[in-house]
Formats: structure tokens, C-alpha cells, sequence
């Protein structure tokens, strides 16, 4: 594996994104726990990804249409869903009393990391372009495995450190005015996703 192949994952790994978001808005909504169910989530979604770009299923996927695009338009309704949700609770504006938030929704967390990354097909194209500029097509599949796996692990690792970092600042950002702008900012990046998705092939 070569330094090349770890810049560009990490120049990937740190430029903000859905994951990004998501991790964060869980965080600050439920507490610790929903964000590191949230990393989790996300890492297993990135995962199952390079593996089914390294042995070959991705890129069945992409060329057959019907599929990937079933796949693609799941991806833009949930992110359209998550979208307005996070409106919907800009605008009701109720939330728990900062103290009284509990640290919860781990599994929950999970599930909302999965689904984002697993009903993005942008992640599979960018496997299936990323990995064959560093490894050969003759290369054993675990090489081709492993190289898929560092950018799962590896975002996992920064997504944590994004989760710590928004943990010590939850109370400040447990304000009801601040999460609402929280909610209103988040929900408006979630459909502009949403709509770049959309419109690509």
C-alpha cells in the first residue's frame, strides 16, 4: 500500500460531507452513544462497499441500470426524508431541556449511518474508480480488500474524533435556538444532497 493511496484517502476522509453531517446532528440530538452508532453504521455501509467493489458485484451494479438506478433514487428519498425532518424540528422548536437529554440511540444511530452511506451508489463508483489506480487487476482479492477496508477504518477513526469533539461542546450546543439553526443548516445540506444526487448519472 502506498502513500499516494493514503493521501487520497484521507483527503477524501476529511473534505465534509453527508457522513460528516449525519454523525453530527445525531450527536448533538442524542447524546455520545448515537454518534458512535452513527461512525459505526457509517463504517460497516463504507465496508460492505469495497467489498463489493473487490470482488466484482459493484461492478455488476453499476453497469446494470435498473439497479443502480433503484439504489441511487432510494439514497436521494432518504436523504430527502432526513432532509425534512431536520426541518420539521427547526420549525416545531421543541426540544429537551439540555440537562434532561438523555445519552441514547445507539442502535438507532447505527441504522441512520447504514442506510446514509448503503443507498449512496456514489461511494461504489468511487471505489470502483479509486482502487484499480493502485492495485493491480492480476493482485490477489486481499489486496483488494484490504486497501477497500483502510478507508472505512480510517473515516471511522476521524468520524470518532468528530463525535468527541461535538460531545464537549453539547450543552452550548443543546440551546434551543441553537439547535434550531442547527436543524434549519443540516436539513438544507441533506436535500442539497439530495438534489446533486439526483442529477447525476
Amino acid at each position: 500500500m502506498t502513500a499516494a493511496y493514503l493521501v487520497v484517502v484521507l483527503a477524501v476522509i476529511v473534505t465534509p460531507g453527508v457522513d460528516v453531517l449525519v454523525t453530527l446532528r445525531n450527536t448533538v440530538a442524542a447524546g455520545r452513544r448515537a454518534g458512535f452508532g452513527t461512525v459505526l453504521g457509517i463504517g460497516a455501509g463504507s465496508a460492505m462497499q469495497g467489498v463489493l467493489a473487490s470482488v466484482g458485484v459493484g461492478a455488476v451494479i453499476v453497469r446494470v441500470q435498473p439497479l443502480f438506478q433503484v439504489i441511487k433514487w432510494a439514497g436521494v428519498a432518504y436523504l430527502v426524508w432526513l432532509g425534512i425532518s431536520a426541518w420539521r424540528s427547526a420549525l416545531a422548536g421543541s426540544y429537551a431541556e439540555g440537562d434532561a437529554v438523555t445519552d441514547s440511540g445507539m442502535a438507532r444511530g447505527f441504522r441512520t449511518g447504514a442506510l446514509t452511506n448503503l443507498t449512496n451508489p456514489k461511494m461504489l463508483v468511487f471505489y470502483l474508480a479509486l482502487l484499480p489506480q493502485f492495485v493491480a487487476p492480476t493482485a490477489p482479492v486481499l489486496v483488494w480488500l484490504g486497501h477497500a477496508l483502510v478507508l472505512p477504518v480510517v473515516g471511522c477513526a476521524w468520524l470518532a474524533l468528530i463525535v468527541l469533539g461535538a460531545t464537549r461542546v453539547r450543552q452550548t450546543l443543546l440551546r434551543r435556538r441553537t439547535r434550531r439553526v442547527i436543524d434549519a443548516v443540516s436539513g438544507a445540506f441533506l436535500v442539497g444532497f439530495a438534489a446533486r444526487l439526483s442529477r447525476e448519472a
